[in-house]
Parts: C-alpha cells; sequence; structure tokens
C-alpha cells in the first residue's frame, strides 16, 4: 500500500535535506546467488557475474531517478550477494579470490559503490570451504576495490567459536598488511559479527541471508543532523520530553526511507524488504552521533554519562521506527564508528573516548567497535582478544555486535591515518599493553549462555 504525505510533511523534509543533512545512506540490493552454486570455478564465476548484472543492471539509475522525483539525496547504492562461503564450499583459497575479483567486475559493471557477501558463517563450526573463504580475505580484500567482507563468528544459540576468533586475529593483521600502502584500508570493508543480521544494508557487513527471497531492496536511512536539531530545540527538557521529540524525528526518517525503499522495488519490479533507521554518522561536521550525546548535556563524548545518553537516545529511535513501519529491519539504532564520525574523532583526540568506554557504549547501541585504529604492532591475539569481548556482549544480551578494527601498519598511538570519502580520517587509539595469548589459544567454543534455552 502507498504512503501518503501531508504537504507540512513534505516542506519539513525538504528542510531536513537542506538544513540537516538528512539522506537516504543507502539503497541496497539482496541477490540470491544460490542457484549459481556448483560446477568448476570458471562456470561459477560466469554465472555469478551474469546474475548480479542482470539483477541490478538497473540499480543505480533508479536510485539517481527517485534522487530527482523526491529531492532526497540517496549516497550509496549497493549489492548484497548470498555468503559466498556457502555456493563455493570445497573450493580453494585462490578459486576464492578469483571469485572475489569477479564480484568486484560485477560492482563495476553495475555501478555500486560496495558490494557485500563474501561472508562465512562459523559460529558453530566451520566447514572446508569457510575455512578456504576465510584464508582468502587478505588477498581478496587487497586486490578489489568494492568488495566487502564479513565473518559471523558467535550467536546468542551457539555460544562463541574461539577457534575462528583467532583465526580472525591473524586475518585481520594479514589484511592490514596486505594494504599497508593505504594505511591497512583492507580491513575498513571487514567485519567480524555476532548474532548477524540476514537484512542488513549497510556496508561493510551486508550479506544476503539464507532466509531473503531470490531479490530484495533493503533502504539503509540516516539522519543524526536532523535528531540533533530535534534536541537542541528543547534545552534544559527532561529525559522524557527528549525521548519524545527523538522518536518523534524518527517517525519522520523512517517514513521517509520507506517510502523511497517502495519507490526503488516498485521502479526495479522487485519485493521490498526492510529499512534500516540506524543513525549513520559522516565525517561532516553537523552529523555526528557524538554531537547528539553532547548536546544531550555532556562537555565530551567518551565522560561519564555517555552510555546513558546512548541507550536513550537507541532506544528511542527505535521506538520511533517501529511506530512508522511495519517492515524495520537490519540493525536500526545508532551508529558509532570512529573514523566515520567527526565528535568521536575530536572526542579521542581530546582524550575523552577510549577503547575501554567504546566497548561499554556497545552495549546499548547498534553494532560494535567500528572503525577503530589502533597501533601496526597490535599483536593478532589481542585483536582476537577485542573480538571476543564484543562476540560476549552480544551472546549474553541476545543483540548484533561487531568489530571493524584496522591495525594501521606502521602507526603508533596518537598518529592519524587517512582512508578518505565516507570512511573518513582515524585517530590510532591506545589499546592495553597487557597480553592475552594464553586466554585466545585455548580454542574450542565458549558455551551459549542460559538464555539460549528459550524454546
Amino acid at each position: 500500500m502507498p504512503l501518503s504525505f501531508s504537504s507540512s510533511e513534505i516542506y519539513e523534509t525538504i528542510r531536513m535535506v537542506q538544513m540537516e543533512n538528512l539522506d537516504i545512506r543507502t539503497i541496497t540490493m539482496g541477490i540470491s546467488l544460490r542457484d549459481c552454486a556448483g560446477g568448476k570455478p570458471g562456470r561459477l564465476r560466469q554465472r555469478v557475474y551474469d546474475k548480479i548484472c542482470r539483477c541490478a543492471q538497473n540499480l543505480v539509475q533508479t536510485g539517481v531517478e527517485i534522487e530527482q522525483d523526491f529531492g532526497i539525496p540517496i549516497v550509496n547504492k549497493r549489492i548484497s550477494v548470498t555468503p559466498v562461503a556457502l555456493i563455493a564450499d570445497g573450493y580453494s583459497p585462490e578459486d576464492f579470490v578469483q571469485l572475489a575479483q569477479t564480484l568486484d567486475r560485477a560492482a563495476e559493471t553495475t555501478g555500486v559503490n560496495f558490494l557485500g557477501g563474501f561472508s562465512a558463517l562459523v559460529h558453530k563450526g566451520m566447514t572446508a570451504g569457510d575455512a578456504s573463504l576465510i584464508s582468502a580475505i587478505p588477498s581478496a580484500l587487497s586486490t578489489t576495490e568494492r568488495v566487502c567482507s564479513s565473518v559471523n563468528v558467535a550467536t546468542t544459540k551457539a555460544g562463541i567459536n574461539m577457534d575462528a576468533v583467532a583465526l580472525m586475529g591473524r586475518i585481520i593483521k594479514e589484511t592490514a598488511a596486505l594494504t599497508a600502502d593505504r594505511d591497512g584500508i583492507g580491513c575498513a570493508k571487514l567485519v567480524v559479527f555476532c548474532n548477524v543480521p540476514e537484512d542488513n544494508p549497510f556496508m561493510a557487513g551486508a550479506f544476503h541471508g539464507v532466509g531473503e527471497p531470490e531479490c530484495v531492496i533493503n533502504v539503509g536511512v540516516s539522519g543524526p543532523g536532523v535528531v540533533l536539531r530535534a534536541i537542541q530545540k528543547h534545552p534544559g527538557a527532561d529525559f522524557g520530553t527528549l525521548a519524545t521529540a527523538i522518536k518523534q524525528t524518527a517517525f519522520k526518517i523512517t517514513r521517509m526511507g520507506e517510502l523511497v525503499g517502495r519507490a526503488a522495488s516498485h521502479k526495479l519490479g522487485v519485493p521490498f524488504g526492510i529499512v534500516d533507521l540506524s543513525l549513520a554518522p559522516t565525517p561532516a561536521i553537523g552529523d555526528s552521533v557524538a554531537d547528539i550525546l553532547e548536546a544531550m548535556g555532556l562537555e565530551r563524548c567518551g565522560t561519564h554519562g555517555t552510555t546513558a545518553a546512548l541507550a536513550l537516545l537507541n532506544d528511542a529511535v527505535k521506538k520511533g521506527g517501529a511506530m512508522a513501519s511495519s517492515y524495520v529491519g537490519g540493525l536500526s539504532g545508532a551508529f558509532i564508528p570512529v573514523s566515520e564520525d567527526a565528535g568521536m574523532i575530536a572526542a579521542v583526540e581530546a582524550g575523552a573516548l577510549s577503547l575501554d568506554k567504546l566497548e561499554a557504549m556497545t552495549c546499548v547501541c547498534s553494532v560494535g567497535l567500528d572503525m577503530i585504529a589502533v597501533p601496526g604492532d597490535t599483536p593478532s591475539e589481542t585483536l582476537a582478544a577485542i573480538i571476543a569481548d564484543e562476540a560476549a556482549i552480544g551472546m549474553i544480551n541476545g543483540k548484533t555486535t561487531a568489530v571493524r578494527i584496522i591495525p594501521a601498519p606502521g602507526k603508533k598511538e596518537g598518529d592519524l591515518v587517512e582512508f578518505g570519502g565516507l570512511l573518513g580520517r582515524a585517530p590510532v587509539m591506545k589499546v592495553h599493553p597487557f597480553g592475552a595469548a594464553a586466554f585466545v589459544t585455548r580454542g574450542g567454543r565458549i558455551p551459549a549462555p542460559l538464555q539460549a534455552l528459550t524454546n
């Protein structure tokens, strides 16, 4: 059923776009590649390329047309595909690297900026294909421009696969080394998850889950600047009033996102999936989640009270979005990627925001430790321990958590790494000097918590 909008809502949307950095962060086409599986590697690659190009040939142009029709910027047009380990099980690491390069070529042909799904789901164990894909990740990400990779190492139902966690620490180090000439940018395209969602439109963690249809359109909205302005209109208001203002704003943003998603669905002739209402910041001034928290009364993001402020923000965004649409999905909440948020960068540089505080904040927000740069000599076991901590938060609380961390080659604490564009720049953050190798290398699986027994 089409959505209807009053003239006042239309004028308000125009104002939010022009004055408050409101945009559609991405329209992401999910494409199933399950019917491409089987046969020799070369034949598989051709089927994958042909199907992606066929399904997504009009995606970018459709996004441009919707921008013109509605006057709403659509920053990114993207593709997510079936986790590649599922369609190429039994192939060698070299085959997976070539498949990643085929995916990159398909992304270039269709004109999208990123393609997600070079992924494996190993929360309870690894197949031979999973192991081959994971070992191929460093080469795949260092030889492609648009391919993104994710690995799910834990769920509330299964526990934490610590063998996979330890392996991912080593994979991240190797990926950084192979892209050392670009400050380890390969790691910015690699996410390690707990409780990964199957319909997330945001990169680098998007893939097209096995429970999804043949092809679908998912939309990721954004609007930190709009929420910031709503809070600034209520100086001194109590928390109930503040939460109401955020909910009302999230409601408007979500309605706009669903409108765009349904328009894209209609034009492309594929089902509409979900709208992900995550507050996704950019390096632009005024488009920052940290600024929202500081507008609530914190002198600096990261000081005492930050976790409570973020909890209020995340909860109010979810409530407002859920009232606006019956098709909210993906991650939906607030992102706190350091390199992509000007306010977060400033907080780190001021000494207010630490890795430990970011970990605490992830207990109440959408994802986890996102776009964190750490010294290049950080041991792989320390990276794995950081992943394990985040996975534990997600497992125990039944929520999605993730780690996207960059051990920047040749960089030390206080240095700056530059990625450009939406990836921004990241101050290199301090990690604890004390080792965790004896813990990480125990191996096996941290058992699922008692709350997993819900049947």
